[in-house]
């Protein structure tokens, strides 16, 4: 685990094999008994829960105080198995075939959701992260994980615009729910014109709110590539990959808030 953290973290590394070679060349007086790549790769698949944990440890009482604990910003990513137009065979326990709104493609493998704390002018605090199979809407998440959650602002995108649902959690658990302002079909023309400037100006806050997650994603992207899973083999590598490279980006946002 030393030796992975520390190739993603500190050589920003994104691939086993080029952590492996780094620990041969560079660390073989640490580690004289690393052994093959092959043996590295068996070891660390055996890893997967202990990677879950450290990452739950590394957010636990770590949380900054610029926290505005009230207010959460709501998103999710595609972790990328194979393509859409082939037939996923990888860990098909936690994955299947899904469509990413983003990128306009459809995917076969997971969904990462963050739920994470709105700081001011940073990056959030990411309470919660779960992985689901990528066909998994987010909507679903909110409403069996999140929603119940009391005196809380969630700022989200479009698709968790659910007015009856979200009426209903306000009412029980007086907990928001703002999204962008979707255009109702079959709105008269001259209505849309009327409200048009106060639904931009609308969109454009809540947008602006929502940013710093999109801002976390790229950044994780960036230092980890843990949005491309094709180099990953079965179901304990996937965990390996998605735990390990997200447990390498906390130790990060531990030690440089």
């Amino acid at each position: 685990m030393t030796i992975y953290l520390f190739g993603v973290q500190y050589q920003e590394y994104t691939k086993i094999n080029q952590i492996h070679k780094f620990a041969c060349d560079y660390l073989s007086d640490w580690f004289p008994n690393l052994g093959s790549y092959q043996a590295f790769c068996n070891r660390l698949n055996r890893l997967g829960g202990a990677f879950t944990r450290l990452s739950e440890l590394l957010l636990e009482d770590t949380q900054p105080n610029d926290c505005i604990i009230d207010q959460c910003l709501l998103d999710s990513m595609p972790i990328i198995t194979c393509s859409g137009k082939r037939k996923g065979k990888v860990a098909n326990e936690v994955t299947n075939k899904g469509y990413c709104s983003t990128k306009g493609v459809y995917y076969y493998g997971m969904k990462l959701h963050m739920l994470g704390i709105r700081r001011q002018d940073a990056l959030p605090f990411p309470e919660q992260v779960l992985f689901t199979p990528a066909s998994v809407n987010d909507i679903v998440v909110y409403k069996e994980r999140w929603s119940e959650m009391r005196n809380r602002t969630f700022f989200g995108d479009k698709i968790y615009m659910h007015n009856e649902f979200n009426q209903q959690v306000k009412s029980q658990y007086n907990s928001e729910m703002l999204t962008p302002i979707k255009a109702i079909k079959g709105m008269p023309l001259i209505i849309k014109q009327r409200i048009k400037a106060a639904d931009d100006l609308y969109n454009r806050a809540v947008s602006k709110i929502r940013q710093p997650i999109e801002a976390m994603f790229s950044w994780l992207i960036e230092k980890t590539d843990i949005q491309r899973a094709s180099k990953v083999r079965s179901t304990k590598g996937l965990m390996v990959h998605a735990f390990g490279k997200l447990t390498a980006t906390f130790l990060n946002y531990v030690l440089n808030p």
